[in-house]
């Protein structure tokens, strides 16, 4: 439980200071641990360094305000404390394979790449499930007005393998999963990062046949690789179909999504 409450009280601490000038060696004073122990536990935990989780998370963030608040370039490399528009540009490439003018040109919509993780300790998950689990509060108001309609539920396949190659090729497999789900929404369905490597596409239909017909669009491209230098990585979805309950509990509602997931599995 110790580690539980050291990652949540470093990951706050870090979304409370994203836009200033923060070091790991703030994170870990302030956790009263020493650094070569906040960073072993990022790496065990999340599977990323420290400076690599606060430059994904400043980079996500930047995204959104680019694309949803038409926060213009050199503001957003600022306020998320990039030391230039030329870092910023490279960092935010890393993470979105495109440069952040291509991004405010490109259709699109999906920005939420890397979204705070949310610990929850329960002693029988571990912190491999635990680590699933990401805040989407600010999605609350919108999961709410759909309730009744369907939401298809997708895992990435064999992610911890495609990471064991490297943690770029995990995130380029996560990418095209997304411009899969995308590609095949409607224009009015929005696809949410609800996991490490689940996505929640909701789809406002109530219909099933209509939703299973999208999610067989979205799985016929099961087994199409994906290019990492010269290696090809085999990119899947499993999918399962959950339905926004009428009284939104986002806990229970992730177990629901959760257990779809499970039981396309099988």
């Amino acid at each position: 439980m110790k580690n539980f409450m050291i990652l949540t009280e470093s990951i706050n601490f870090i979304e409370l200071n994203i836009c200033e000038p923060i070091t790991r060696q703030d994170i870990a004073k302030h956790c009263h641990v020493s650094l070569s122990t906040l960073e072993k536990l990022y790496r065990y935990a999340l599977r990323v360094s420290i400076k690599n989780y606060i430059s994904r998370r400043r980079i996500t963030q930047a995204a959104e305000d680019i694309k949803k608040f038409s926060v213009n370039i050199t503001d957003a490399a600022m306020k998320y404390q990039f030391n230039s528009v030329e870092v910023f540009s490279r960092a935010f490439k890393r993470v979105w394979t495109v440069n952040p003018s291509e991004f405010i040109r490109d259709k699109r919509r999906f920005t939420g790449i890397f979204p705070k993780i949310n610990f929850e300790y329960n002693e029988s998950e571990g912190l491999e499930m635990a680590r699933k689990k990401v805040d989407i509060s600010e999605a609350y108001d919108y999961i709410k007005s759909m309730a009744g309609s369907l939401v298809l539920c997708f895992d990435l396949r064999h992610l911890s393998a495609i990471n064991d190659i490297s943690v770029k090729a995990g995130d380029l497999a996560i990418f095209e999963a997304i411009a899969r789900i995308e590609a095949a929404a409607g224009d009015d369905m929005i696809v949410i990062r609800v996991g490490g490597d689940e996505f929640a596409l909701f789809t406002g239909l109530y219909d099933y046949d209509a939703a299973e017909k999208l999610s067989a669009k979205v799985l016929a491209k099961n087994g199409e690789p994906v290019l990492y230098g010269d290696k090809e990585i085999s990119v899947s979805l499993w999918c399962g179909i959950a339905k926004v309950p009428a009284q939104l509990r986002y806990s229970e509602f992730f177990t629901d999504m959760h257990q779809v997931i499970n039981e396309s599995k099988k």
